[in-house]
């Protein structure tokens, strides 16, 4: 058996409802990177698209538009100073209005280009310089009626050639950030591009993944644990079930086993059951032949007992009756005295042989079962018993319903008779007799049945001994008998599956003895217990 504390470690302490936590973690931390990721990617290229159409180009259109300016200031001056015609200031005028707002207008679209702004810088510097160097003072002079000569016009040349170089310069340097920026841009759009498709892919390769790993920590086992036990199902208890996958299926599995593990236990322990119950019902056959060979040996004992044993008797009862009339005039008083001992002994001798045999063949001989009305039982066994009853002067006061069960009529009918002889026979000297017969149920199915008189009573000390066979608590001269009368109660009562016993508690004149009988039919189990306990006593 796996020790679970053993297995219970790292990540197979996880249950499926854990795994499957742990795999939607998994995805979703996957899918946060690749959203940031794809996140930063977009805003680049955003930024980038963003720079070079709405800084960058705009710049350059600026910038174009500068030179435009300049080029107009230059025309505008040429033309006063050749021909004095204020008319033709007003490209120059506007040309100075425009390129302050062009200067702040580049300034703003390119104010993060340091290169950029030196460039702009310089421009603006050289022409605020050609506009005080050359172009105010000559417009001055001219504006005075002044003559200009051409040598004063080709003096501020060189200055404004400069400022077309540092324009040209300026456009470059914006061509070049532009081409830098769409570079840029084609880049991080190429490296979103393969980005979304490493997004694509890894996601495919992580539900690849997230199935593989789904299959082997749950599906794998529970597939395991389901033939496994299929396999115990079909009877394959020695086929161990084998415990992986996360924690919850392993318990599963782990209790599963363990049941087979039981089971398999019973069914050993069941097994050796089946062997002893075998081997026992064996001997019971074996016991039950030898029961019907001792019964058969026990018939014939009782039959030479019948017979044999008490042919002898009669003769020797007989004989000495034929003597004693014979010799009548011939013997003493001493001589009869010892005849009659003779045959009183042969004849209580016969007395005995015939209730011992009459107990032995109780639950063997006497055993018609059938539904008993006890009233009417009872009232044979009162009619048996009329002469008795009548000589002694005795009363019986009984229920008129009794119950019925099943049994035996004659023996039921021997039980009235004997328990209510008995009370007749150990009657009280100054009184009669009166005989009360009480029925109760105690159970379903079971009834008790007391006979009570106000006889001379048994001590409780007596209790068991006035069951056994033989027994007496008096002398002969008192009390005649054999003894048997309430041995034979008691094994009729437990041949019917009862119990029967001294009731010590009663506190009335007399005796009270109690027994209980069962209205159902008894199984062939309790018959052949009482009649196992019945068999306890004496067997002739």
């Amino acid at each position: 058996m796996i020790d679970r504390s053993v297995a219970n470690t790292g990540l197979r302490r996880l249950t499926v409802h854990q795994w499957f936590l742990l795999m939607l973690a998994a995805i979703t931390v996957v899918v946060m990177i690749f959203g940031v990721v794809g996140a930063v990617m977009l805003e680049r290229t955003t930024h980038l698209t963003g720079d070079l159409v709405d800084r960058i180009s705009p710049a350059r259109i600026e910038a174009a538009e500068l030179q435009g300016s300049l080029l107009d200031q230059e025309t505008g001056v040429r033309g006063f100073l050749l021909t004095g015609n204020r008319q033709l200031l007003e490209p120059y005028e506007s040309g100075v209005a425009d390129e302050r707002r062009l200067y702040e207008r580049i300034e703003e679209l390119v104010g993060d280009q340091p290169k950029l702004l030196a460039h702009l810088h310089e421009i603006r510097q050289a022409a605020a310089g050609w506009r005080r160097d050359y172009a105010e003072p000559l417009m001055a002079e001219r504006q005075a009626d002044q003559p200009i000569t051409t040598t004063q016009m080709e003096v501020g040349q060189p200055e404004f050639d400069r400022i077309r170089v540092l324009l040209g310069t300026l456009n470059d340097s914006l061509a070049q950030t532009r081409q830098e920026a769409r570079d840029s841009l084609v880049a991080a759009q190429r490296l979103r591009d393969w980005m979304f498709i490493a997004m694509v892919v890894m996601f495919l390769v992580a539900g690849l993944a997230m199935a593989v790993l789904l299959r082997r920590a749950v599906v794998r086992p529970l597939d395991e644990l389901r033939m496994a036990s299929r396999e115990v199902a079909e009877g394959n208890f020695g086929h161990p079930i084998p415990a992986h996958g996360p924690s919850d299926i392993r318990e599963v599995a782990l209790d599963v086993d363990e049941m087979r593990s039981k089971i398999l236990a019973a069914l050993e322990v069941s097994r050796d059951h089946e062997a002893t119950l075998g081997q026992q019902a064996a001997d019971l056959d074996a016991q039950a032949v030898e029961l019907r060979r001792s019964n058969a040996e026990l018939e014939q004992f009782a039959y030479v007992a019948s017979h044999d044993l008490q042919e002898p008797l009669r003769k020797i009862a007989t004989f000495c009756q034929l003597l004693e009339k014979r010799y009548v005039d011939v013997l003493d008083d001493r001589g009869r005295q010892y005849i009659h001992f003779a045959v009183d002994g042969a004849t209580r001798m016969q007395g005995l042989i015939n209730d011992l045999l009459s107990y032995s063949r109780v639950g063997r001989l006497y055993d018609a079962r059938r539904p008993v009305n006890l009233r009417l039982k009872l009232d044979k066994a009162l009619d048996n018993l009329a002469a008795g009853l009548d000589e002694s002067g005795a009363t019986v006061e009984a229920p008129e319903d009794l119950p019925q069960i099943t049994g035996d009529p004659m023996l039921l009918t021997m039980l009235w008779q004997n328990l209510i002889g008995n009370a007749v026979k150990f009657r009280h000297p100054d009184r009669p007799p009166v005989i009360r017969i009480g029925c109760e149920q105690e159970e379903e199915g079971e009834w008790r049945f007391c006979v009570t008189d106000n006889g001379i009573g048994v001590s409780a000390e007596f209790a068991d001994k006035i069951f056994v066979i033989f027994q007496r608590l008096h002398n002969r001269e008192a009390y005649g008998g054999t003894g048997i009368g309430l041995a034979m109660c008691k094994k009729i009562v437990e041949n019917h599956g009862g119990r029967i016993w001294l009731d010590t508690t009663y506190e009335g004149e007399g005796t009270r003895i109690c027994f209980t009988l069962r209205s159902d039919t008894l199984s062939s189990e309790a018959r052949f217990a009482a009649a196992t306990a019945s068999s306890e006593g004496p067997r002739v």
